[in-house]
């Protein structure tokens, strides 16, 4: 059954948060301000956190940026996950993937879909692993970051959730560079 195994210690994760929007500031950012309390709340560390406009260059670099910190295991946005003109957040980050999480996108769609119905395909949240950093795009209204943290990410950002978590498999991400060298 899953849940939490009480016998098993808890990991903090380091985590830093993206939002993306042009409309936006650091002092309205409703849903970073979200994800960091909710980041914090569960105990992990919150290694960074920025907010810039919706520019592909930008976010990319941002990313790119956090997956090369060895302070960084983790990676939320929020923002540009839709489809209008300025929503570049996956043609941002998705090229810097080494391999993508379909099942993060599957499972955050079963979850919005309960909440607002078919109006989840307007979002296309994703999420990936890149150089051993995860990495979740999510839409930017704060409901939105709330589904995906406390229908997914708290739970596989926690090593003591069974049967299987994300935290636990870490150490094991690089491993392909460790044997090819």
């Amino acid at each position: 059954m899953a849940g939490i195994d009480a016998d098993r210690p808890f990991l903090p994760v380091r985590i830093a948060v993206l939002t993306m929007s042009d409309t936006r500031s650091e002092k309205d950012d409703k849903s970073g301000d979200l994800l960091a309390a909710l980041i914090g709340d569960a105990g992990h560390i919150l290694a960074d956190r920025r907010l810039v406009r919706d520019d592909e260059q930008a976010i990319r670099q941002t990313v790119k940026g956090w997956i090369d910190d060895p302070q960084v295991d983790c990676v939320i946005t929020t923002g540009g996950t839709g489809f209008t003109g300025h929503d570049v957040t996956p043609e941002a980050v998705k090229p810097l993937f080494e391999k993508e999480i379909e099942g993060f996108a599957i499972l955050f769609h079963m979850l919005s879909y309960q909440k607002v119905g078919t109006s989840t395909t307007q979002s296309r949240a994703c999420a990936g692993v890149a150089r051993g950093t995860y990495i979740f795009c999510l839409p930017g209204s704060p409901g939105a970051c709330r589904d995906g943290w406390d229908g997914i990410l708290k739970y596989q950002l926690d090593a003591r959730h069974r049967p299987c978590n994300f935290v636990e498999i870490m150490p094991r991400l690089e491993e392909h560079r460790k044997t090819a060298g």
